[in-house]
């Protein structure tokens, strides 16, 4: 039976097939952040990929940090390379010789996306992000025309900004509520 692969799966695990020791590093430039994540997860569920220790000293590209001062890769399994119809032997297997010791999987306590790493984003003082997120902390919230006019941006701009860089980047909670005579007036809560 066939694994069904989405295009995305295919292309990483296609690249994979032709990188050294199948490592699946560098992903497709377009998947990033919190897709990357999961498609790398939904991969690593279905056995197409598997994290190992990277070798550094051979510049093995990181998926993430191990907490102990060494990194996990990415490696396309047998049954990767079977869903796109390539039949791993022992020339194309992870293990690439005889003296060679198998590859260890990292600790399963270790988280699997690349984000459980990361620390919060914070935005660099006087930027125009640091100004739309001090007003927007402000006890009276700000409308899009108030950003917009303060920050010399569109409209939007200012909705890109709120959505993308503050709700899903820096992880920031927005509330917004109509209020006579102002409109939409969008805040984060204090803390």
């Amino acid at each position: 039976m066939m694994t069904q692969l989405s295009d995305t799966q295919a292309l990483i695990l296609s690249a994979a097939a032709q990188r050294p020791e199948h490592i699946a590093l560098p992903l497709p430039e377009s998947l990033r952040g919190g897709a990357a994540a999961k498609v790398v997860g939904a991969m690593i569920a279905k056995g197409l990929l598997q994290e190992v220790d990277a070798d550094i000293r051979k510049g093995e590209p990181l998926w993430r940090e191990s907490g102990d001062g060494h990194g996990v890769t990415l490696i396309a399994t047998d049954a990767g390379l079977a869903a796109i119809g390539i039949e791993s032997d022992d020339t194309h297997s992870v293990q690439t010789g005889a003296d060679k010791a198998p590859r260890e999987a990292p600790p399963t306590d270790a988280p699997t996306a690349p984000e459980a790493t990361t620390k919060a984003r914070t935005p660099r003082e006087g930027t125009k992000q640091a100004r739309l997120i001090d007003m927007l902390r402000a006890p009276d919230g700000a409308t899009v025309q108030e950003i917009a006019s303060a920050l010399e941006w569109r409209s939007h701009t200012v909705r890109g900004a709120l959505a993308g860089a503050l709700k899903k980047k820096l992880g920031l909670e927005l509330i917004s509520e109509k209020v006579e005579n102002r409109g939409r007036v969008y805040k984060i809560p204090a803390a």
